[in-house]
């Protein structure tokens, strides 16, 4: 009969009997007398343990080596002094599947960049890198959820570009049949022209380029985001109110599916927010800022990362809430398709989103009146002709809309405490790798 393969979660099920269990050699602990062996899969890890005779058997355990892809048949027996769950399995065939050269060329004191370039021996070898693609995954499917929920389609928009979209600075340049074409930045260009398309609510989660060289631990030359367009809407507080509902949704289940190995694993607790997130203006932010000694020039338009974190630390401390909204940005460093509100021309109806001090999100309502999009972008200093297509959607009755792009890295980020946004992706890209 074939044996088919038991998982060693479910071993306590199967005490008494013979299994079948396949995993990566862990630890070998090979001594005169017994043979033990630490075998791992994706769910535990179980003892093997083995007295050692001059059998084949002894031969082929004592042959192997660390990361060895294994399979092993044996008896399932209670063994209350075995710290791993009180199991053990007595082996009565091993087989290699796959050996693993030695030594290993990473181990526990590896630091990130030389981990990154075995990222698949780091994965496999770090319980707490697994889970966080199980949250990724919940994550993503947390938010899908809620916009499916919504009526919201989901689409699929090109990554090659014609023409260097948003500021043309930060983008990559290939080439295309003799000529030049550019990696998206943005699915933005597209989300709106499939709102002008009729498609009400539009959501994408794909991979976003961006030419910086910033070599940040919050920077990545390619990650994926998270981006969201609606139309028909009243101001850009609709866009807010979608992406808090949207969030908190997402966070309580993965808090839910995964929660307690989170806390495990990262020591870190996921709390669901409260909605609504509280919202503060940029120039609200700037005055507390600058009362605590931030930006003493008082020359900064922007948030740094120091006034990001200084105005969450202020929020939370006056709130008790993990979220911040900053509204109102100037216009200065927002991009030319902005609305800005009749009443002050200076900012613009757009929005950051604040998780412990971290930007995630940047958002707003979209200027979709052809004449004033084409003012706005002459006063940025740019010319109509390559974005011709795109200002086309806005000339025959593209209605009023706002979105916004969320970096799903970043929220892994801060959700489970990383350090680096390096280890929130299964292969990072940045200005100084492209490799594995």
């Amino acid at each position: 009969m074939i044996q088919s393969r038991v998982h060693l979660s479910d071993l306590r099920e199967h005490v008494g009997r013979t299994v079948t269990v396949f995993g990566w050699v862990n630890t070998l602990r090979l001594q005169s007398k017994m043979q033990f062996v630490v075998v791992r899969d994706g769910t535990g890890m179980v003892q093997v343990t083995h007295k050692r005779d001059n059998g084949p058997l002894a031969a082929r355990l004592q042959a192997l080596t660390p990361e060895s892809a294994v399979k092993i048949t044996g008896r399932v027996m209670d063994a209350a002094q075995v710290k791993l769950g009180g199991l053990e399995i007595v082996p009565e065939a091993v087989e290699v599947l796959n050996p693993a050269a030695t030594p290993l060329p990473i181990d526990e004191q590896t630091g990130i960049e030389h981990r990154l370039d075995w990222r698949f021996l780091d994965v496999r070898r770090r319980p707490a890198a697994q889970l966080m693609f199980a949250v990724q995954t919940t994550l993503e499917q947390g938010l899908r959820e809620y916009a499916y929920a919504q009526g919201a389609t989901e689409m699929h928009t090109p990554k090659l570009m014609g023409t260097a979209s948003e500021s043309g600075a930060e983008v990559f340049e290939l080439g295309y049949f003799g000529r030049s074409a550019y990696l998206a930045q943005s699915p933005q260009f597209y989300k709106q022209m499939a709102i002008s398309a009729g498609i009400e609510k539009v959501f994408e989660i794909g991979p976003v380029f961006r030419a910086e060289p910033s070599f940040t631990s919050r920077h990545a030359t390619e990650f994926t985001g998270v981006d969201v367009e609606l139309a028909w809407i009243d101001g850009v507080e609709d866009v807010m109110a979608f992406e808090e509902q949207m969030l908190t949704h997402a966070i309580a289940k993965v808090a839910d599916a995964h929660g307690e190995a989170v806390r495990e694993r990262f020591g870190v607790e996921i709390t669901v927010p409260t909605t609504p997130f509280p919202r503060i203006t940029m120039a609200e932010a700037h005055e507390i800022l600058r009362k605590g000694g931030w930006d003493p020039e008082g020359i900064k338009e922007d948030l740094d990362p120091e006034g990001e974190r200084s105005i969450s630390a202020h929020i939370r401390q006056v709130t008790g809430h993990e979220f911040v909204f900053v509204t109102h940005y100037p216009v200065g460093i927002r991009p030319f398709y902005h609305m800005r509100p009749a009443d002050d021309p200076s900012v613009t109806l757009s929005f950051d989103l604040l998780w412990k001090g971290l930007e995630i999100t940047t958002g707003a309502q979209r200027e979709h009146r052809y004449d004033v999009l084409l003012k706005q972008a002459a006063e940025k200093g740019m010319s109509p002709e390559p974005m011709q297509d795109y200002l086309n959607a806005f000339r025959y009755g593209c209605p009023p809309h706002g979105g916004l792009g969320m970096g799903l890295g970043r929220v892994l980020m801060v959700m489970l405490g990383l350090e680096s946004i390096r280890e929130a992706t299964f292969l990072f890209r940045g200005p100084n790798r492209l490799t594995p």
